[in-house]
Order: C-alpha cells, then sequence, then structure tokens
C-alpha cells in the first residue's frame, strides 16, 4: 500500500556551477543563474510503502510523518536561500532534482526504521513541473 504527506515550502536559489565562468552559467542554466537567485513556493510530496499495522489500520502514523517532514525539510529550508544557508547547497547546484534527491536523503533514514520503504519523492517547483525520485536511480 502506498501513503502519501505532502508539505510547502518557500525558499529562493540561483543555479549556477562556480566552477564555471558566468557566460557558461547563463548558457546551461539561463536566468536562473541570475547570482541575486530567484524564489519558488515548493510543494513536496512524499510517499511511503508498506502494510497496514492490523492492531492500529495505519501504514504509518500520519502526524509522526508530518513531523518528520517538518523537521528534516520545511523548518531547514523554508524561507531559506538555498545556495547559502542549507548544506548541501553551498556545494551541489540546488536545482529540483538535486533538492529532491535531498529530501530522499534527509527522510529515508527516518521512515526505514519503522517497518515502512520511502517509495518516491516528488517536487514541485512550479505548477507544471516537478521532478519524481526514488533512491539509487
Amino acid at each position: 500500500m502506498l501513503l502519501t504527506r505532502r508539505a510547502e515550502f518557500s525558499a529562493s536559489h540561483v543555479c549556477s556551477n562556480p566552477e564555471w565562468s558566468a557566460e557558461e552559467n547563463r548558457r546551461v542554466y539561463g536566468n536562473n543563474a541570475n547570482p541575486h537567485g530567484h524564489g519558488h513556493n515548493y510543494v513536496v510530496e512524499v510517499t511511503i510503502e508498506g502494510e497496514p499495522n492490523p492492531a492500529t489500520g495505519m501504514v504509518f502514523d500520519l502526524r509522526e510523518l508530518k513531523d518528520i517532514l517538518n523537521q528534516e525539510i520545511v523548518e531547514p529550508m523554508d524561507h531559506r536561500f538555498l545556495n547559502y544557508e542549507v548544506p548541501p547547497f553551498d556545494r551541489v547546484v540546488p536545482t529540483t532534482e538535486n533538492i529532491a534527491r535531498e529530501v530522499w536523503r534527509r527522510i529515508e533514514g527516518r521512515v526505514d526504521p519503522a517497518g515502512v520503504k520511502l517509495h518516491n519523492v516528488r517536487l514541485y517547483e512550479t505548477e507544471d513541473l516537478y521532478v519524481d525520485y526514488r533512491g539509487g536511480e
């Protein structure tokens, strides 16, 4: 059975590889390479997989999953400039793909010990742009 919880956070970022020239960054990332950054209202959906507990009828306690998302994603990333305030984005370009991978990394260890498997992380950067990530891909 799959169970999905959604959370939202607002953050700014700039897509820029520090090893490249400003011209190369503009060529690859376009306006997203603006050194002043730009922001998004991100929506993250975390899907876990498991069987409902016979006693509770739940795959996972939804309150606990909400707490995990708040602690691991919302609190450290909300209203932050990712490149300067949220590791590893001081070293990794904070593309939607890399942010989704980091969400996975932060969440996986918190749900796996509970006997469920992290199935998917979906991160919306905009209403019409999202990334699906499944660990190891």
